[in-house]
């Protein structure tokens, strides 16, 4: 069946959503023959770095469904999935919902202190766990080995469930920067919304689209690559340890590119700030079209090196003829939106930058309010982000509290601070959280704070700011970590004032050079700010 043709009906079949995609593809008449997804670690004997047909990703599938069922799992039954393989996750999440079940998803770099009491609250039924976690779950009643649920026979799995638009289908967890890890819960519709919105409509490329995820697989945006890949036939690599201590070594994903070939990555900010890092003038990226960034806004000095790497068709005089320079889409995010609400693309020749996250799509109605009054801001001014969208996540698992609490006024409330800009524009400059009141009407906002120093200052690689109130008084430190070959003896505390600028730049008290291990980070390479604080302002009292 030809690509046009098959998404046609995908986007026709109101049946279809994030729980069914492999059963729909077959029913819809796709060869069992096709190549699918491509893991980094063996499946079943299958060779690692070698493709999945769909017919071998279902027999795999199948397999997991059948054990699983044999095991006495079944319709609503939540399932903590807690493994390190992107492979692990995928498909015991897709065997899972094959039997209507739910899959709980866990970053496998949580740690298991935090991983235990995580799937307490989540009053899972099972645990599928890796051998290297099963220590952590000892306390859970049924806990399965990962290595164990593909030993089924694929002949005995049961009927597909039929999936209702509500169903839950999956329960991802947030990055845990602002507290402990909260479980989202995603419906059957929410977690494909995105997917039959945009991803089935953009244009097909006229070249062979070969992607690679280093997103980790357990987070909701690995469940929509991989959903989005399976429904317009793209080949589709799955990273499951991109390397170091939090799984986001920029060394070991340019590694993969090289040896994979992708036409696009996908990755969170801290990968693209690891490769940002590289010197990739020495490593082959020629592949890579296009950079695509989930989560957190990457920074300017990291997204314009990416785009000076890779390569893109253009017509001259000669034809189509391929020139260096990739794009970057920019599509910020959270586990609760389900789907990036806004979109931009950098490229060579670009300049919307400062935190710019563009405009947002067509299915996102966002505003931007003012918590006291309930009311919109005028354009330049910050305001709370509010989000109606059909890829929002229903609530928060086990926990109406916070789920109705980050609503107002029929609006979701990110967390995030954003201005429009009288173009349309949105410019995200911190989270509510860590945003800073010096008064007068004058703030200091961090993550705005952070992008100015690194577009700045050249020899900062990347950086944090730690800011505390005594009294009516704000001090800030600026914890700065330098890119190679820059002197860690220097003083940048007034060229770190220069960059931040105005009242909030007058706050800044020291510039002290740390070191990587000093940086607490989440599963997900995200830095967890508010232990920061109390970390560094417990060392400097």
């Amino acid at each position: 069946m030809g690509l046009p043709s098959l998404r046609t009906k995908l986007v026709a079949d109101t049946d279809l959503g994030a729980g069914n995609v492999l059963a729909k593809l077959r029913e819809h008449g796709v060869s069992p023959d096709e190549p699918t997804i491509t893991f980094d670690v063996e499946v079943d004997g299958h060779p690692a770095w070698t493709a999945l047909t769909l017919g071998e990703l279902e027999s795999r599938v199948a397999a997991r469904a059948a054990w699983l069922e044999g095991h006495g799992i079944g319709r609503r039954d939540p399932v903590a999935v807690y493994v390190t393989s992107a492979a692990d996750v995928f498909l015991n999440y897709l065997a899972l919902t094959w039997l209507g079940a739910i899959p709980a998803l866990m970053n496998g770099n949580m740690p298991g202190d935090v991983a235990a009491g995580y799937i307490q609250r989540l009053g899972a039924a099972a645990v599928i766990t890796a051998a290297a976690h099963r220590d952590f779950v000892g306390s859970a009643d049924t806990v399965f080995a990962a290595a164990d649920t593909g030993t089924g026979d694929p002949a005995r799995a049961p009927a597909h469930f039929h999936h209702h638009a509500d169903d839950p289908i999956a329960i991802t967890h947030s990055s845990g920067t602002t507290r402990v890890p909260a479980p989202v819960v995603h419906s059957h519709s929410s977690l494909f919304a995105a997917v039959r919105a945009i991803r089935l409509a953009e244009p097909r490329s006229h070249e062979p689209v070969r992607h690679m995820s280093a997103l980790p697989a357990a987070h909701a945006a690995g469940i929509i690559t991989l959903n989005q890949a399976l429904c317009n036939r793209y080949e589709l690599l799955c990273l499951s340890a991109q390397g170091g201590p939090f799984g986001h070594n920029g060394a070991a994903v340019v590694d993969a590119i090289e040896r994979w070939r992708p036409t696009g990555v996908f990755g969170f900010a801290v990968t693209w700030a690891e490769i940002a890092a590289l010197d990739l003038s020495a490593r082959d990226l020629a592949s890579v079209r296009v950079w695509f960034n989930t989560g957190d806004c990457a920074h300017e000095t990291h997204v314009r090196r990416l785009i000076a790497a890779g390569s893109h068709p253009t017509w001259t005089r000669q034809g189509l003829v391929t020139v260096p320079g990739s794009r970057f889409t920019d599509g910020i995010g959270s586990t609760e939106m389900g789907h990036s609400a806004f979109h931009v693309t950098h490229r060579e020749g670009t300049d919307h930058y400062d935190r710019c996250v563009g405009k947002p799509y067509p299915f996102a109605d966002v505003v931007l309010l003012d918590l006291d009054t309930g009311e919109p801001v005028a354009d330049g001014e910050v305001g709370h982000v509010g989000l109606k969208s059909p890829t929002l996540a229903p609530g928060y698992w086990n926990d109406h509290v916070n789920t109705y609490r980050n609503r107002l006024g029929g609006y979701y409330l990110t967390g995030d601070l954003m201005y429009r800009t009288e173009a349309g524009c949105y410019h995200h400059v911190d989270r509510a959280v860590d945003a800073v009141e010096l008064g007068e009407g004058q703030w200091l906002y961090t993550a705005l704070a952070e992008e100015r120093i690194l577009a700045r200052c050249p020899d900062v690689r990347d950086c944090t700011v730690v800011a505390r109130r005594e009294g009516t008084e704000v001090d800030t430190d600026v914890l700065l970590i330098l890119a190679s070959g820059a002197d860690p003896a220097a003083d940048r505390t007034e060229r770190i004032r220069a960059a931040i600028g105005g009242p909030a730049g007058a706050t800044v008290r020291r510039a002290v050079v740390v070191s990587e291990d000093d940086i607490v980070l989440g599963p997900t390479g995200k830095v967890r700010k508010f232990l920061m604080r109390q970390r560094h302002l417990a060392a400097t009292r």
